[in-house]
């Protein structure tokens, strides 16, 4: 296995809860994902990456955690995880856990001690302020990352922070222990065989002591402060001791400079690239996507990543099939129409784009089954916290995998699933996709082996402004029809892989091909 592995690994995120039920009580497990861990050596990913498993009350679906060396019973026990690791390993499969830095659980020891005594060392470990007015009204008026407040008031009448729920409080990354027992989480995970660290909102840590409010043209009090990058230099340290590990950014920043700060020499890996992820289905917007991830990452010597979809945002079927086929949390809410059968032909052209530029890429659980965002959910099923507070719920891309049958819950368990999956994906099984060739499994199983036969390098194609076509090595060349009418295919020798029929010599809108030039 290579030490660089990263730089150019199909990575599929797993989410636990909704992946496979083993023991029938409707959430996920790691036995059910022991037990399917044929499905994604076929698929051919080289690594997974596991969202929280750890123990936690469940506040935001496991990212408050109570305790990173432990595994949450409901999803099976350290030994399982371990196994699991050892069995993935034997399959060719990298192991990639979930690291969630800003904030802990409110249940975590840690917090239960800092609020049981305002003279508790821990106390230091939080963002204990007291209030304005006379302690009356919170310390700022921030908005939180969900939205709505960002301060609750502790029984001692202090207010703590928490940029995400009130069961998350914001950690005091200022304090020699808490960096010190990140650092040590580090090294407990590596030391089981995990061969890599997603690190959780990774921009978030460091907060402006004077506690200024956001306003335009100021530095933002609690976003991208420079301090950040000296704990990523700690990790890249720890990392290092243990050849092959890689860091993994989810870095939300709309200055490119800033985003590829994360991916200097001696700090992350790679990060997240939510420039693709948001960006619109349209010509002009991709290429310059394209070009200004490759520029951006060639300047660091850093390997720039492709993701389309994950357990935050509404799946790409349904973005695509919309008006608006951008992504934000202010915008593309729940219930605006969608056309799934030209969202599923544009994803398909996608699978493609994604899969042959160069670096790494990501696969979120269901995209190779071409998963449409559930918008059906009953209101009194809903139990992401971001609802309540945007009115935005993540629940729909969540929703769990159908494996086989005609009905839910599609083996997924022997149960109700814990969050309701839709009739009409008796069709999107794996069980139903598996040997059609029409499938979006197959186009999946298809591109990932194809993958490894480009070649190194990337140049554009002029094939027009409206259609998107480069090549990688001598004689690989992907295009991708965004115009308005079916365009001629260069010249080639043979057609490798396309996302849909062909018109004829020609190619049609909405469709990708793999050419061997």
């Amino acid at each position: 296995m290579d030490d660089a592995w990263w730089r150019d690994a199909v990575i599929y995120q797993v989410y636990p809860r909704s992946f496979a039920d083993a023991d029938g009580d409707g959430v996920g497990d790691i036995d059910g994902i022991r037990a399917h861990l044929s499905h994604l050596r076929d698929l051919g990913v080289d690594a997974i990456w596991m969202s929280p498993w750890y123990p936690s009350p469940m506040a935001d679906a496991g990212y408050d955690v109570a305790d990173f060396r432990d595994i949450d019973p409901v999803f099976g026990d350290l030994a399982g995880a371990e196994a699991l690791i050892a069995e993935a390993h034997a399959a060719g499969i990298r192991m990639i856990v979930d690291i969630v830095p800003n904030h802990i659980s409110s249940e975590h020891p840690w917090f239960k001690a800092a609020l049981a005594s305002p003279d508790a060392p821990e106390r230091d470990y939080f963002w204990f302020r007291p209030g304005r007015d006379g302690g009356a009204t919170m310390p700022t008026d921030w908005t939180g990352e969900f939205g709505g407040t960002t301060w609750t008031k502790a029984p001692d009448g202090s207010w703590y922070l928490h940029l995400f729920t009130p069961e998350q409080p914001d950690l005091n990354w200022e304090h020699p222990d808490v960096q010190a027992e990140f650092e040590a989480i580090l090294r407990f995970w590596f030391d089981r065989g995990v061969d890599g660290i997603r690190i959780d909102s990774a921009a978030l840590l460091f907060k402006d002591k004077d506690l200024p409010e956001v306003r335009e043209g100021a530095p933002h009090p609690f976003h991208d402060l420079d301090a950040v990058h000296d704990v990523y230099r700690a990790w890249r340290r720890v990392a290092d001791e243990y050849p092959g590990r890689a860091l993994i950014g989810e870095v939300w920043m709309p200055e490119v400079d800033r985003f590829t700060n994360y991916l200097r020499p001696d700090e992350l890996h790679a990060a997240f690239n939510f420039d693709f992820l948001g960006c619109a289905w349209d010509p002009y917007l991709m290429r310059d996507c394209v070009d200004r991830t490759l520029d951006a990452h060639a300047k660091v010597g850093a390997p720039p990543t492709w993701v389309l979809s994950n357990h935050d945002v509404t799946r790409h079927v349904t973005r695509y099939g919309r008006t608006d086929t951008t992504f934000s949390f202010d915008n593309n809410l729940d219930g605006t129409p969608v056309d799934l059968e030209l969202g599923t032909r544009r994803a398909r052209a996608a699978a493609l784009l994604s899969l042959s530029l160069p670096g790494g890429a990501y696969v979120y659980q269901g995209e190779e089954l071409g998963l449409w965002e559930n918008e059906t959910i009953p209101v009194e099923q809903i139990q992401d916290p971001m609802y309540a507070r945007r009115g935005h719920t993540r629940d729909g891309c969540r929703v769990p995998l159908p494996w086989s049958g005609d009905e839910p819950p599609y083996a997924f368990s022997t149960t109700t699933p814990w969050l309701p999956q839709p009739a009409e994906w008796k069709d999107r099984t794996v069980q139903a996709q598996t040997g059609d060739p029409s499938s979006m499994l197959e186009l999946y199983r298809a591109a990932i082996r194809l993958r490894h036969s480009q070649g190194a390098g990337f140049a554009w194609l002029d094939r027009g402004a409206t259609v998107l076509a480069y090549t990688r090595g001598a004689d690989f060349a992907c295009v991708l029809n965004l115009s308005g009418a079916p365009v001629p295919l260069p010249e080639h020798q043979t057609i490798l892989l396309a996302s849909g029929p062909l018109d004829g010599d020609l190619l049609p809108q909405d469709t990708a091909i793999w050419l061997r030039l």
